[in-house]
């Protein structure tokens, strides 16, 4: 039929695809609120420096796939092609600094990449995403990556699997980089000209190369984990440990970088069974700690993960409610922190929307940070109730507080709460 045809790598989303593309953003925003997060909206376009800065002047993203132009007023400005740094902005302009923190936010929109069309890939597409901003524990890094775990569990998704490495930091990854010249220096003659460019101005690139020819190079390269010095080799293990709180398994892939040059220790993406070769990942994420200070602004560590929702709703069908009242599981030693993570898993399975907070805080600042963010019951657990094998459970309103042993505490929580309301 002639005619005027859509531009190549977009698509139009009719009414069943839309509705599919909707159902899994209200359902990821269910379920990051049930951890605590807020959703909030950036504008399309940005000021094109905030991507060179933030992405990185080395990546694929800045150097071939950004929708840039200049409005009337001469100023350079790009069609985002992440939500990452847009948000990393906006907490910066905005009172939610000042919130307490950690700052969780999640979003959702329309992102632009030149890129080549593929499978679910297009260069209009949508994102769904989660940022931790404000605190570095590791344990938020399982959190972010437990609610993208839960969601795709609620969408029905099957056939995943977790890939998890930590590429260092400013301390390690100097070591690790000239090993990685050393490693592919002399084969610099058998590299393809883009991955040659990307030994050139940023090694670490070189781990994403797709090339079927560099292969066996990257199969005997430097693996990260082997440079990590000891800060980045403890946050790991505890990032390890948390997910297996979290009851989530996953494979150490110490190939893996992520395509921005923002990330640094904690990365990760999650694969599918149906997607193969250079295409196999679905989404990914990890954390960002020098980002603000790239952009400009005073240091903030953050971490988040971001997803396509074509490529997701193309392999998952919808189902599925949202959670219900929101309640904080605390951790009043370091010990206790895998307790209160499988607790809260447990009260989320329940219906119950739940924050916990297992890092190394005192106890007095995460009960500040609970009543602050509105929560209406606290289950705690310390180095006592470990001990009896309790939860001490406590409603907010009234200051009325009971010892629960943890095989019907989750029970006991829904009775007070629901008592209460």
């Amino acid at each position: 039929m002639a005619g005027i045809s859509r531009p190549r790598g977009t698509d139009d989303l009719l009414p069943e695809r839309l509705q599919a593309m909707e159902h899994a953003r209200q359902l990821g925003t269910a379920i990051a609120a049930s951890y605590g997060y807020r959703p909030l909206e950036t504008p399309i376009f940005e000021a094109t420096e905030l991507f060179v800065r933030g992405v990185g002047d080395t990546t694929d993203v800045v150097t071939r796939e950004m929708y840039t132009f200049e409005d009337r007023a001469g100023r350079s400005l790009t069609l985002r092609p992440e939500g990452t740094a847009p948000v990393v902005r906006a907490f910066w302009e905005s009172d939610l600094r000042q919130a307490p923190l950690p700052a969780r936010l999640s979003y959702w929109g329309p992102m632009f990449r030149y890129d080549r069309p593929g499978r679910g890939r297009y260069r209009q597409f949508h994102q769904f995403g989660v940022e931790v901003l404000g605190e570095s524990e590791p344990e938020l890094d399982a959190e972010v990556i437990a609610v993208a775990w839960r969601w795709l569990l609620e969408l029905g998704l099957g056939g995943t699997s977790l890939q998890l490495n930590s590429i260092g930091d400013a301390t390690c990854r100097p070591q690790f980089r000239e090993a990685l010249l050393d490693h592919f220096g002399p084969h610099l003659a058998q590299l393809p000209d883009l991955d040659r460019e990307r030994l050139r101005r940023n090694p670490l690139r070189i781990l994403d190369s797709k090339d079927p020819d560099v292969a066996g190079l990257l199969e005997a390269a430097p693996k990260t984990t082997d440079f990590l010095c000891d800060g980045c080799h403890e946050a790991f293990l505890r990032v390890q440990e948390a997910l297996v709180a979290y009851g989530i398994h996953f494979q150490l892939n110490p190939l893996l970088v992520r395509g921005l040059d923002y990330y640094q220790r904690t990365a990760f993406e999650v694969w599918h069974e149906d997607l193969h070769g250079a295409q196999n990942s679905l989404f990914g994420g990890g954390r960002y700690d020098g980002l603000s200070e790239e952009l400009g602004y005073p240091h903030c560590p953050g971490v988040g993960f971001a997803a396509g929702l074509e490529r997701v709703t193309m392999l998952a069908p919808p189902p599925g409610p949202a959670p219900l009242p929101l309640v904080w599981a605390l951790a009043a030693q370091p010990e206790a922190a895998a307790t209160v993570i499988r607790l809260s898993e447990q009260l989320r399975g329940a219906g119950l929307a739940a924050v916990v907070d297992a890092g190394r805080r005192s106890l007095k600042a995460k009960m500040r940070s609970a009543e602050r963010g509105g929560a209406s019951l606290v289950c705690i657990v310390g180095a006592e109730e470990l001990s009896q094998g309790l939860v001490t459970i406590r409603l907010l309103g009234d200051g009325s507080q009971v010892s629960e042993p943890l095989r019907t505490a989750v029970d006991r929580a829904r009775a007070l709460l629901f008592q209460s309301s």
